[in-house]
């Protein structure tokens, strides 16, 4: 589940994807998502679900709107479920859902994700204490109530369907 709201970047072939977004060139997949792409489509060929929650303010920032166009696009299609919780300024936060960032696998393998002041993500921590396991997963599914399918958020915002590449939002959300 994502809760920070990036920024920044943190490498150079992202920060060259950024330029190109906001120079409004035409999406070209990235080299460096190609591992992840591959890992979310064969987990669903094998039957695995993977889903994600992100936590995003109703006003973005250059940075969030080409990862959740060009970013997740490519998520989407390969068979990820990906969505989104839309925060208001001056709205309360979700119940239920937290302000920190996790992975949580197979409901029981744990990871609090760690950021700098700038949002720069600096790594993953293992949790193994059961407490805070089961805290998480009451978390991923409030979370989950409240979210609404990447599909659905980029088609009730046209500012945000164009950057889209072709052909994924025809794809089954």
């Amino acid at each position: 589940m994502r809760t920070r709201m990036p920024i920044c970047t943190t490498n150079p072939e992202e920060d060259a994807e950024l330029e190109a977004f906001l120079a409004g060139e035409s999406f070209k997949p990235s080299d460096s998502e190609d591992w992840w792409v591959d890992l979310v489509r064969a987990n669903r060929e094998a039957g695995c679900v993977m889903r994600r929650v992100h936590v995003v303010p109703e006003q973005l920032t250059d940075y969030l709107r080409y990862e959740i166009t060009w970013g997740y696009a490519g998520h989407v299609a390969a068979g990820e479920d990906i969505r989104l919780i839309t925060v208001g300024e001056g709205q309360p936060w979700p119940i239920g859902v937290p302000r920190s960032d996790f992975w949580l696998f197979d409901s029981g393998c744990l990871f609090d994700m760690h950021y700098a002041e700038d949002t720069t993500w600096l790594g993953v921590e293992p949790v193994d204490d059961p407490a805070r396991i089961v805290a998480a997963n009451q978390a991923r599914d409030a979370a989950w109530h409240h979210a609404i399918p990447w599909h659905d958020y980029i088609a009730a915002r046209p500012e945000l369907s164009a950057f889209v590449p072709a052909g994924v939002m025809d794809s089954a959300s």
